[in-house]
């Protein structure tokens, strides 16, 4: 069993849900040494998280965005922790809806998502920063 760990950063990016699969993919190239194995993502963060849906229309992340918000608003008076600003509080519950990891199955060297999956960094602070990721990849070597 071959075993690749690394702790990588994305971009800094605004407010909202960004597809960061070859962003994942060109700071882990390791996953191409994995024939059948497994992939997880997982965000050293509280007020963003990554998840999994379509990677081709770049409709369905604003919509994701637009439906986050009125599920979880800003400003509600019974938040009581609102020391960083108003969109502190909401940021960790939206990060727990959505996830800390991803997991995805690795297939000759690659990862095994659908025609139109893509991993998402949902960000949910207006100024997150640049986002910490550990990045592992366990299975059967490509050259056993």
């Amino acid at each position: 069993m071959e075993v690749f760990q690394k702790e990588i950063k994305l971009s800094a990016k605004g407010r909202g849900f960004h597809l960061v699969t070859e962003e994942i993919l060109s700071g882990f190239p390791e996953i191409s040494n994995i024939e059948s194995g497994m992939f997880q993502a997982f965000i050293k963060h509280t007020s963003a998280g990554l998840t999994i849906n379509e990677n081709a229309d770049p409709t369905v992340r604003d919509d994701f965005e637009s439906h986050i918000n009125k599920m979880v608003p800003e400003n509600q008076p019974y938040y009581r922790h609102t020391l960083e600003g108003s969109d502190d509080m909401p940021a960790h519950i939206k990060a727990s809806l959505m996830g800390t990891s991803v997991q995805i199955p690795i297939t000759n060297g690659k990862l095994n998502l659908g025609t139109w999956q893509g991993i998402y960094l949902c960000e949910h602070r207006n100024h997150g920063g640049t986002r910490k990721l550990v990045l592992t990849a366990f299975g059967v070597g490509r050259n056993r």
